[in-house]
């Protein structure tokens, strides 16, 4: 736990509001959750930060948590030039075609099933187990899908959010 400001947090408290929204948007493209945080600056820790990302997150609505996943890209198919995806969904750099092609159709049902796409806390996992929570998942309520939605999104952001705060 961090006790006092790290050099990215500084500058992220005392940067302009348009740059600090900015940054905000780069880690969850929700406008009220960059927005709301926005107005809490300046933050005393990257744990107050963290936690104020968690408190917003809490409180997002189904239109909100739709534009947080809007930049999102499916499992298996990072952006493009897009370092951040790239490493977030590192487990699946490697594999096969048959895992890729698994992921594809179970995206594309997931998709059609709930609407957007799925999305899951990547970091840390390899292409197998996203599969295998897809498959777990696509099952789901509806509702209790979105709050899973939720909690995923909550540790994207805080990775990010941590990233942000210890950066250079």
């Amino acid at each position: 736990m961090t006790s006092s400001p790290t050099p990215g947090l500084t500058r992220f408290n005392t940067s302009a509001d348009s740059e600090a929204l900015a940054a905000l948007h780069e880690v969850c493209a929700s406008s009220v959750w960059g927005s709301a945080l926005l107005a809490r600056r300046p933050f005393a820790t990257t744990e107050a930060l963290l936690n104020a990302g968690d408190a917003v997150m809490a409180e997002l609505t189904e239109g909100d948590l739709a534009e947080a996943m809007a930049r999102h890209p499916p499992i298996g198919r990072p952006k493009p030039g897009d370092p951040v995806s790239a490493r977030e969904q590192r487990g699946v750099a490697g594999a096969s075609e048959r895992l890729r092609a698994e992921l594809l159709e179970l995206n594309l049902a997931y998709q059609e099933r709930f609407g957007h796409v799925f999305l899951i806390c990547a970091t840390g996992r390899t292409g197998e187990q996203m599969r295998d929570a897809l498959r777990d998942r696509i099952d789901n309520p509806p509702a209790v899908e979105r709050e899973i939605v939720r909690t995923e999104l909550t540790k994207i952001n805080r990775i990010r959010l941590t990233r942000l705060a210890d950066g250079p």
